[in-house]
């Protein structure tokens, strides 16, 4: 039986077949598809070996992802259809709040730097409950990252603006929202800008691999 104490970290994955349609302009759907699993699994590894976190739910119905989460130790939460991230989102945070976890991390799967380092440093901010912390976009409209406790405490939006919605919905609950701002949570790829942001960067990240073997540079 799974124990879910702590905080755990919570991942929306809808299906892989539309991934990201934001870079149709530049990456045909095959390479869009290879992208995000790419960046999924850098995210799921650096979930695994952060020391804060309780442990991983990956909310999804994609075979693949499934089969990426049960690799790496991560609980599936199979949604019955794909309905958007907010409501993957909002599934996951109530499945954690029932089993006993003491608050959720929200963590998208295309962050292609993050790092264990930047969840413990997250986490290592994050209050007593009742308690909200965001790490925002690298351009403070997406919240890239979103911890709460307890697990289901705040009322989720999610998409290009919802790191000041966040702010606002925390503090109309009587929590002020502790921030983090790092270069692992900054950079979410959705466009072909971010791409070239992404490729700017020294780091060598396995993403940074995958778009040199296509040639994307």
């Amino acid at each position: 039986m799974t124990d879910f104490k702590g905080i755990w970290a919570v991942v929306p994955v809808k299906d892989l077949g539309d991934a990201k349609q934001r870079l149709a302009s530049a990456l045909d759907q095959s390479r869009r598809t290879a992208l995000y699993r790419c960046m999924l699994q850098g995210v799921l590894d650096a979930l695994r070996a952060a020391r804060e976190l309780g442990g991983v739910l990956v909310v999804t119905r994609d075979p693949w992802a499934i089969r990426q989460a049960r690799s790496r130790a991560a609980v599936v939460l199979e949604e019955p259809k794909n309905e958007g991230h907010t409501a993957a989102s909002t599934l996951g945070a109530a499945y954690l709040a029932r089993n006993g976890a003491s608050g959720m991390l929200q963590v998208p799967g295309d962050l292609p730097l993050l790092r264990a380092t930047d969840i413990d440093a997250l986490l290592a901010q994050h209050a007593d409950a009742p308690a909200v912390t965001i790490a925002p976009s690298r351009d403070e409209l997406g919240s890239n990252a979103l911890a709460c406790s307890p697990a289901d405490l705040l009322p989720l939006r999610f998409g290009d603006d919802s790191y000041f919605p966040h702010l606002a919905r925390a503090r109309e609950l009587g929590v002020e929202p502790r921030i983090i701002r790092r270069d692992g949570f900054a950079l979410d790829v959705d466009t072909p800008d971010d791409l070239r942001m992404l490729l700017a960067r020294p780091e060598r990240t396995p993403t940074h691999n995958y778009l040199e073997s296509i040639g994307y540079t």
